[in-house]
């Protein structure tokens, strides 16, 4: 054990799920939040490798933390945010503010990453693949759009599959309008337009920071024959023991789309940890479809643990990782 870690003190940030299901919050609203045993998982994580822990919580709680004259030599930070193409930079960037080091991506990569389409601006202008795509902020808007069909739709800046259903997979003019409405009515944020992909499906872990920045593992994400519809939404991943099936792949494929989810990863500027999606088009493929640079990691459910756990990592060790390249990277 390294005998530095015993001095610092690394505070946890979070939202926590129940937290906002009492303030009166939906399901699918608090789906990105996180559940108690994931936070005791992380603190029992570090502090097996002798750091101080001290849970702070979500951003209001940092707030009157921080005006109380609290400090941490690091942050430990998965907190979500609730409001704003910016909420998972709201904590970010406040600690940047007082000089306090935290792990994962920067304000400024939370931000663009967010918003699904602004990523595929940045990572098709670096010449690297994804669907041709539109962003519709209005339902006149539908009206513009000039994709052949058959199309997919989502918000543009959720996760954890929210707003994707059976409904999104789009194969005429009038379903197009109908389920732009309905989001754009639901989620009050813009909807991400599509081409369909229609091949594998795949997300790949990454640890690390630019130049060293590696891959974990390609892990293929198969939907069973009862799964909803033609993508990984909110009610496949909830139910995810009877509808879906997680295997590593490591065929020509997976390898392809390892080293683009690298480069994605180091044009984007993401740290630490985090996973990026990618699905084949119809010639096998793989297409950037978004970047997750703030992933879930409940020790059991969430994709990057599920994903390391196949590729012989245990959650100990995960941690351990994303400790030691926040550490790195400031030079501790």
């Amino acid at each position: 054990m390294d005998e530095r870690k015993n001095v610092l003190k690394i505070g946890i940030t979070y939202d926590l799920r129940a937290d906002y299901l009492a303030r009166g919050f939906t399901e699918e609203e608090t789906a990105e939040f996180d559940r108690a045993d994931t936070i005791d998982a992380i603190e029992n994580a570090l502090v097996h490798s002798g750091f101080l822990t001290d849970r702070i919580g979500h951003l209001h709680a940092l707030i009157r933390r921080l005006a109380a004259g609290d400090r941490w030599d690091m942050v430990f930070n998965i907190a979500e945010g609730l409001r704003g193409f910016g909420r998972e930079a709201q904590i970010p960037a406040l600690l940047d503010a007082f000089a306090i080091p935290y792990t994962f991506s920067d304000p400024l990569v939370l931000s663009l990453t967010l918003h699904k389409g602004m990523t595929k601006h940045v990572i098709r202008d670096s010449g690297l693949p994804t669907a041709d795509f539109a962003v519709v902020e209005t339902a006149a808007a539908v009206a513009d759009i000039r994709l052949p069909f058959p199309l997919f739709v989502k918000p543009v800046a959720e996760g954890t599959g929210k707003g994707i259903t059976a409904a999104s997979r789009i194969d005429s003019r009038s379903d197009l309008f109908k389920r732009c409405c309905e989001l754009l009515a639901a989620f009050r944020q813009p909807v991400l337009v599509e081409t369909f992909l229609p091949g594998r499906e795949f997300t790949v872990g990454v640890i690390g920071t630019a130049g060293e920045a590696e891959i974990l593992g390609v892990m293929e994400i198969l939907l069973r024959e009862g799964a909803e519809g033609d993508g990984y939404s909110l009610v496949n991943k909830e139910d995810y023991l009877q509808r879906v099936d997680y295997r590593i792949a490591s065929d020509e494929a997976a390898e392809v789309a390892g080293k683009m989810a690298l480069s994605v990863w180091r044009v984007l500027g993401c740290r630490d940890a985090g996973r990026v999606d990618l699905r084949a088009d119809g010639s096998g493929m793989p297409l950037f479809m978004e970047v997750n640079p703030l992933a879930g990691l409940h020790p059991v459910h969430s994709d990057l643990p599920i994903l390391c756990g196949l590729a012989g990592m245990d959650y100990q060790k995960l941690i351990d990782r994303i400790m030691e390249s926040a550490m790195k990277r400031l030079g501790s």
